[in-house]
């Protein structure tokens, strides 16, 4: 459980950035809010998608669909965050 903790942190950082690149236009936020968010998004992505389709390595291969749903938690919160502090996204 930890070592998947600390992997959804690492892929956090990416998937942040992800979720600024699937939004149009430009981001008024700041690289440590992208990064935060990202990391929150992984962490809700892979405790909600663990949850349904279990957390083993089954095939030894890339997991997509954490990345998928992490990459467009991130663009929700990115753009949740932009409405919160008034900033357009």
């Amino acid at each position: 459980m930890i070592g998947t903790i600390i992997g959804a942190i690492v892929a956090g950082l990416i998937i942040g950035a992800l979720g600024r690149l699937i939004l149009p236009g430009k981001q008024n936020i700041s690289l440590v809010a992208t990064i935060i968010i990202g990391i929150v998004a992984s962490l809700v992505g892979t405790f909600i998608l663990g949850a349904i389709f279990g957390y083993g390595n089954d095939n030894g291969g890339i997991r997509w669909w954490f990345w998928i749903v992490g990459a467009l938690l991130a663009a929700a919160g990115i753009t949740a965050y932009g409405r919160v502090t008034n900033k357009p996204v």
